[in-house]
């Protein structure tokens, strides 16, 4: 189940997840913690309802994921979204949580009255990349970069236009 962040604790579950998974999952430092918390900090403080939404995955009851839909927060992106803090707990994946969320932000963002949709990764995450290829991303970035105590390659990606309802990589209304 997808369903609208909102509920006492699910705001410090995402940073608690993303802090305790990408640490055991790729070795990360609490300096990624740290920089989900200042997303979700920032949702919590300036969202613009009518341009920012965020989802938690659900299955059998327990968060299992996230995904968080903001506005562009470059100089004159005032028609691109950016999808912030995707996650999805190892022991659901293989549910379709996934592409689920990212559908649900893709669905969002158009609706919104967005143009495209951004998101920065890195190359160790692998499924996730997959997830975003398959709905259309394209990359448009990459840079070698040390960061949360590990040397990756930051990768960012946009999807231009956003598709409109019934175009492959998106379920729809």
């Amino acid at each position: 189940m997808i369903r609208e962040l909102g509920r006492p604790g699910d705001l410090g579950w995402v940073i608690q997840a993303h802090g305790e998974m990408y640490a055991r999952e790729f070795g990360w430092d609490s300096g990624f913690e740290t920089l989900v918390a200042g997303i979700v900090a920032g949702y919590a403080r300036d969202r613009d309802p009518t341009r920012e939404n965020a989802w938690i995955a659900e299955l059998d009851g327990q968060r299992t994921g996230s995904v968080f839909c903001m506005a562009g927060d470059r100089a004159g992106e005032t028609d691109t979204a950016v999808l912030r803090t995707l996650l999805v707990d190892p022991a659901a994946r293989g549910h379709g949580l996934g592409g689920k969320l990212i559908d649900t932000c893709v669905r969002f963002a158009r609706e919104a009255g967005y143009a495209r949709l951004r998101l920065w990764t890195t190359d160790s995450l692998v499924s996730a990349r997959k997830l975003y290829l398959a709905r259309g991303f394209a990359l448009m970035d990459e840079t070698p970069q040390h960061l949360f105590g590990v040397d990756l390659v930051g990768q960012t990606y946009l999807l231009d236009p956003l598709p409109r309802p019934g175009r492959p990589g998106d379920s729809g209304p």
